[in-house]
């Protein structure tokens, strides 16, 4: 696989020739996105050019084509067999979907958080580790400690796990599985994070300290949101994109800007309609 990507030996970071911090070029863009399920077509014709270190949300009615597209970003679609996609998706100018890119590869550089937290059954420590060490991790002991400290810290865990590594991750409350999943996710230091309904199975609280997390990553992550929750998009991100159904039911994108102007202004009547709670 070539992105144009070198990997630090020790921890695996990304680093990108000519393109590092731009702001100018999207951290990923669909382009002409078509995603079928056998001959069911789920998605139709979406283009979306997404911000670098920013959050963005996507949102839209049930069955618009949301997590779709979300899973296309790094071809988590591929795990299902009766999906196809036509198509490009750009990162770091390169189609991820042409021939010769390793999915498992990019997964590096693109991360997921899924809707339910899904820790592994190891420690909170091996947690981070194992999958760090899975992912390319060739440290010293002291480095991966390091690094287990740094990524938990990364997720705002650290103090509440610290003086209990060595116990199961799966002993943690919701939100803090789901955070120790973040942390997971931070450890290999992808450039893009997406999370597919992150808070919805959390309370208030938790779903709270997720949404500030966010904020806090946003400073060195690309972060893509799928949310049926407009308060929360209106919340934590900084640019949304609205999802609607055509009547053959596949999923189209109807509207992106910023999540102010959109919120605020939008420009299409049934952007309107559905933020108001007219439908969806």
């Amino acid at each position: 696989m070539n992105l144009s990507i070198h990997l630090d030996t020790a921890f695996n970071h990304t680093v990108v020739e000519s393109v590092k911090d731009s702001r100018i070029i999207p951290a990923i863009e669909a382009r002409n996105l078509d995603i079928s399920y056998g001959d069911f077509l789920a998605v139709q014709d979406v283009d979306l050019k997404i911000h670098r270190q920013k959050i963005s949300a996507l949102i839209g009615p049930s069955g618009c084509g949301k997590s779709t597209v979300l899973r296309a970003f790094n071809r988590m679609n591929d795990l299902i067999p009766i999906a196809r996609t036509k198509g490009e998706v750009l990162f770091h100018g390169q189609n991820i979907y042409q021939e010769g890119v390793d999915p498992v590869e990019l997964r590096k550089h693109i991360g997921m958080v899924f809707q339910k937290p899904n820790p592994f059954p190891k420690s909170i420590y091996e947690n981070i580790a194992w999958g760090a060490r899975i992912n390319g991790f060739r440290g010293k002991k002291s480095h991966m400690d390091d690094l287990v400290e740094e990524a938990l810290r990364g997720a705002a865990l650290w103090d509440e796990v610290k003086d209990k590594l060595q116990d199961s991750g799966l002993s943690l409350s919701g939100g803090q599985q789901q955070r120790l999943c973040i942390a997971r996710t931070i450890a290999v230091r992808p450039d893009i994070i997406l999370m597919d309904e992150p808070c919805s199975a959390l309370d208030p609280i938790s779903t709270l300290k997720i949404e500030e997390l966010m904020k806090d990553l946003s400073d060195d992550y690309t972060i893509i949101i799928v949310t049926h929750n407009m308060q929360q998009a209106a919340r934590v991100s900084d640019f949304t994109a609205f999802f609607t159904l055509t009547e053959d039911r596949a999923g189209i994108l109807m509207e992106y800007g910023s999540t102010t102007e959109l919120f605020t202004n939008p420009k299409q009547q049934v952007t309107e309609d559905y933020i108001t709670g007219r439908f969806g």
